[in-house]
């Protein structure tokens, strides 16, 4: 692919950045590339600047997945600090307790079942 322009991201990295008519020009052969096991990204934008990016839409079901994840954790982050804001010792519960009402197996569970009820 040509037309590239290095772009260096925060963490020190730099990623090559198409053109967007490169890149349209260019899908027939990520596709190929893709189906072949060759799964780097397409960093595409104006001006050298990064604005997308092309994936494997395996990659893109992990992303969604971790994203899903991190929405779950932060809920019951959320949850946990409305209850602790305005609770007194004599509220709190016990973590056993809290288990249970949030469907957790202590002993087995590695992750919280995913849910879009808010407990209690």
């Amino acid at each position: 692919m040509s037309s590239e322009t290095p772009y260096d991201l925060p963490n020190g990295e730099r990623i090559p950045v198409i053109d967007p008519d490169t890149a349209a020009h260019n899908l027939r052969l990520l596709l190929d590339r893709f189906r072949t096991g060759r799964l780097e990204p397409l960093f595409f934008g104006d001006n050298g600047a990064p604005e997308g990016v092309v994936l494997p839409f395996a990659a893109w079901q992990q992303l969604e997945a971790l994203a899903e994840d991190a929405a779950q954790t932060e809920h019951s982050r959320a949850v946990a600090r409305e209850r602790l804001a305005g609770a007194s010792p004599d509220e709190y519960v016990p973590v056993d307790d809290l288990a249970a009402e949030l469907g957790w197996n202590l002993d087995s569970d590695d992750h919280p079942p995913k849910s879009t009820d808010t407990p209690r």
